[in-house]
């Protein structure tokens, strides 16, 4: 009968065994994983964030790209208008009133002589800086009184609730007409006012409902068990998650604004001339259209192009900024 090998001498040979394979197999420490900095880390090894990683993704989205290209060419011309034109928007003559398209006057002239493409230009400015103002207004007051009523709840949340509801029940080109019939001025600041009073419910729900959203969270939760004060809860834990869905809304409604302003100022009661907007001269080519129909189409179709690169830009940071369209 062979003879069994003690126990502590089986127990020896197995753990030396284990450390050998252990050591032919094991990764060294300092090594990285392949493909490890993927996983949500940078380049650095650093943890990645929301934003950095909705950069990542905007920088890859042509619909961000191109979008973002028309904006910033938009903002060139609002700021420098005279970089690319060389006359002035008011300067008109008669006698080549609805005339075509001419050597140093691509877009032709409209019914009063002005030129087209200089007016489209400048009008650049007019629908930049009233959609940028309108909407950090709507975007500053609707996130502070949305995002506290969210916060606090209780009284003050439902009061601010039943108020919303009742500016949703107004129709925003009704209330245009109304409220701005009885303005003379023709600077932009009415009609500004006029957006940032309709257009800061919106943001508001939005805003309420992110606050709501992130202040059930662990780790908010756990900043308020270690005594932090309301405004360190709501500044430095609940804003900076809440913010992207105001972001996303307020982006999309920009262009919404410049479309807006288009409208009252087509309808008489936004800008008023000698203010230079699209709206206006859209209004002012309307009887044309037959005879002189560039003066028209050029004007409308930069309104259309600037709206509808904001909607994309929109688009295109909701879907970066939204886990959940990943």
């Amino acid at each position: 009968m062979p003879e069994l090998e003690p126990e502590g001498d089986i127990a020896a040979t197995g753990a030396g065994a284990a450390a050998d394979f252990a050591a032919s197999e094991a990764l060294p420490l300092e090594q990285p994983l392949e493909g490890a900095e993927g996983l949500g880390t940078g380049a650095s090894g650093k943890p990645r964030s929301l934003w950095s990683d909705a950069w990542r993704d905007l920088r890859r989205n042509p619909v961000f790209v191109i979008s973002g290209l028309i904006i910033l060419f938009l903002v060139l011309i609002a700021l420098w208008p005279s970089a690319i034109t060389w006359t002035s928007p008011l300067k008109c003559d008669l006698a080549k009133a609805q005339e075509g398209s001419q050597p140093g006057h691509p877009f032709g002239y409209d019914g009063q002589g002005c030129d087209v493409y200089t007016r489209v230009v400048y009008g650049a400015r007019t629908s930049v800086e009233v959609g940028v103002l309108a909407t950090l207004g709507v975007a500053l007051l609707g996130s502070v009184l949305g995002g506290l009523a969210g916060f606090y709840g209780g009284l003050g949340d439902s009061i601010l609730s039943r108020i919303t509801d009742v500016f949703f029940a107004i129709p925003v080109v009704l209330g245009g007409l109304v409220l701005l019939s009885v303005v003379t001025s023709d600077t932009v600041w009415p009609v500004i006012g006029f957006m940032v009073l309709l257009g800061w419910p919106q943001i508001s729900r939005i805003a309420r409902g992110s606050v709501i959203t992130a202040k059930q969270n662990d780790y908010v939760q756990a900043a308020r068990a270690l005594g932090a004060s309301d405004s360190r809860l709501l500044l430095r834990h609940i804003a900076p998650n809440a913010v992207a869905p105001v972001i996303v809304v307020a982006t999309i409604a920009l262009g919404t604004y410049i479309a807006l302003e288009a409208t009252l100022s087509y309808l008489g009661v936004g800008l008023k001339p000698p203010a230079v907007s699209w709206g206006i001269d859209i209004s002012a080519a309307s009887p044309y259209i037959r005879n002189a129909p560039h003066a028209l189409l050029w004007p409308s179709g930069a309104l259309a192009l600037t709206v509808l690169a904001f909607i994309m830009l929109g688009d295109a940071v909701r879907d970066a900024l939204d886990p959940k369209l990943r």
